[in-house]
C-alpha cells in the first residue's frame, strides 16, 4: 500500500463527501449519518452551538475530525494559522474569529471539491483573514519560520510519510511556535491486517501512530514540550459504529480495536532558539 494508493483513495472520499454536503447532506456517507450530528463516534459532538454559531451550517456538515483542536488550541489575536487538510473550512473559520482582523487562518487541502466547499463557507461567513490554499501537507506551499500555531483535525494519521508531516510543519512554524493537533492515536498492538487495510486507513484506523511513536516522531523533527492528551477512548460498540461504512469484516475487526484507539489532542512547541529544518542532501525528504 503505497502513499500514492493512499492519497488517491483519500481524494476520492473527501471528494464524495463534499459533493453530499452540497448537495445538502452531510460529509458522512454510512446509516449512521445525522444532519449536523455527526458521522460516528469519532466526529460526533465536537462543536458547541455557541462556538458555530456564525460558522456556515455546510462547514459543520463536512466535518470529518475527530476533535475541536481550536477551543484547545489557545489561540491569540493576531497569530497566523495554519489547518493542515482543512476540509470545509469549520476549524480555520472557528480560527479566524478567535485571532481576529489583525490575524490569518490558512486552510492547506489537497482535495479540490474540498477547497470549493471551503471557499464558499469563507464567502459566506465574510471572513476576510481567511485563505485556502490548494497543496499537500508533505509539502506545505508556505515560507519557512512563517506561522504561529499549526492546527490539524484526524488528517496527519491519514498520510503515508509521517515523519515528513512533521517537518514540514517544524518548518512553517516560528521559533516558539505551536503544533496543536487533534488526532487518531493507538495504544497497544493492532493486528497487521488492520494495519494493511487501504479501507481502513482512509476510516482513520489503520494509520494512526502510537501514542509513543507519535512522540519519537515529533522528537525526531525538532519539536519540544510534546504532549499527547486522550480525549476520548474507543470501545468495541464505537468500532462498530464507526467501521460499519468502510466496507470490512466489523464483527472480525471492531474486539480488536477495544480500548486500543483514542481521540487525542497532541500538543508540541518548536523551540524558541530554532530555525526552520531543510534538506540538505538529495535523500533527505524522501
Amino acid at each position: 500500500m503505497s502513499s500514492t494508493d493512499i492519497k488517491s483513495v483519500i481524494k476520492e472520499k473527501y471528494g464524495q463527501a463534499a459533493l453530499r454536503v452540497n448537495r445538502g447532506g452531510s460529509a458522512c456517507c454510512g446509516a449512521t449519518a445525522v444532519s449536523g450530528s455527526g458521522c460516528d463516534p469519532i466526529t460526533s459532538d465536537l462543536y458547541s452551538s455557541s462556538q458555530t454559531g456564525q460558522v456556515p451550517e455546510e462547514a459543520i456538515l463536512a466535518s470529518l475530525g475527530c476533535g475541536n483542536p481550536t477551543a484547545l488550541a489557545r489561540l491569540n489575536p493576531g497569530e497566523v494559522v495554519l489547518d493542515l487538510g482543512s476540509g470545509g473550512g469549520v476549524d480555520v473559520l472557528l480560527s479566524a474569529k478567535r485571532v481576529g482582523p489583525t490575524g490569518k487562518a490558512y486552510g492547506l487541502d489537497m482535495t479540490d471539491e474540498m477547497l470549493a466547499l471551503a471557499n464558499e463557507n469563507k464567502r459566506k461567513a465574510g471572513a476576510e483573514n481567511v485563505e485556502f490554499l490548494r497543496g499537500e501537507i508533505e509539502n506545505v506551499p508556505l515560507p519557512d519560520n512563517s506561522v504561529d500555531v499549526i492546527i490539524s483535525n484526524c488528517v496527519v494519521n491519514l498520510s503515508g510519510d509521517k515523519d515528513r508531516v512533521l517537518r514540514e510543519a517544524f518548518r512553517v512554524l516560528k521559533p516558539g511556535g505551536r503544533f496543536a493537533v487533534s488526532d487518531v492515536v493507538t495504544r497497544g498492538e493492532i493486528a497487521p491486517e488492520i494495519r494493511q487495510s487501504v479501507l481502513l486507513w482512509v476510516g482513520c484506523v489503520a494509520g494512526a501512530l502510537g501514542d509513543d511513536e507519535f512522540r519519537h516522531k515529533l522528537a525526531a523533527a525538532g519539536f519540544e514540550q510534546i504532549d499527547i492528551e486522550p480525549t476520548r477512548i474507543y470501545r468495541a460498540e464505537d468500532a462498530r459504529e464507526i467501521l460499519s461504512a468502510e466496507g470490512v469484516d466489523v464483527d472480525a475487526i471492531a474486539p480488536q480495536v477495544e480500548g486500543k484507539f483514542m481521540s487525542a489532542f497532541v500538543r508540541a512547541v518548536k523551540p524558541a532558539g530554532a530555525a526552520a529544518k531543510t534538506c540538505c542532501g538529495p535523500s533527505c525528504c524522501n
